[in-house]
């Protein structure tokens, strides 16, 4: 299922992976047996500037990149939000991630939030749910 329609096309998912450059990973863990960990060390090694972001690590590294306690926190333009929190937990990512200016919200395998995507598409962002960038770029199982 998935959701109201709003996931971009294949075409659309395709040309943001290649287009952008920045990934906030939210939800990204320390643990190397978590799929955010697993799916942050792969996008890494394909070239993204990947942003860890996650509270109780905020101040520490992930994959030697320096964790962010928010969104808002992060100094530099951010093009994917990927998400890897339970559905419920989106909305709020989904509007910090419009105040932020991401140019996409991407929620991971799973995770389907109709009123998060409603209002990053509304906003302008592209939307992505219950897909895996990873996936999307032939690398990555969870």
């Amino acid at each position: 299922m998935e959701g109201l329609g709003l996931t971009a096309t294949d075409e659309e998912r395709s040309q943001l992976l290649k287009d952008a450059k920045t990934i906030a990973v939210v939800g990204a863990s320390p643990k190397p047996d978590r799929p955010s960990h697993g799916v942050a060390k792969f996008l890494i090694e394909r070239g993204y500037d990947v942003i860890p972001v996650n509270p109780l690590w905020a101040g520490k590294e992930i994959l030697g990149r320096p964790v962010y306690a928010s969104l808002s926190e992060i100094p530099v333009p951010v093009d994917i939000v990927d998400v890897f929190r339970r559905a419920e937990d989106c909305l709020p990512i989904a509007e910090e991630a419009v105040q932020i200016g991401a140019k996409a919200l991407w929620l991971q395998l799973g995770i389907i939030n109709d009123e998060a995507m409603r209002v990053a598409a509304e906003a302008g962002l592209i939307v992505v749910q219950n897909r895996c960038p990873a996936i999307e770029l032939g690398g990555a199982r969870h």
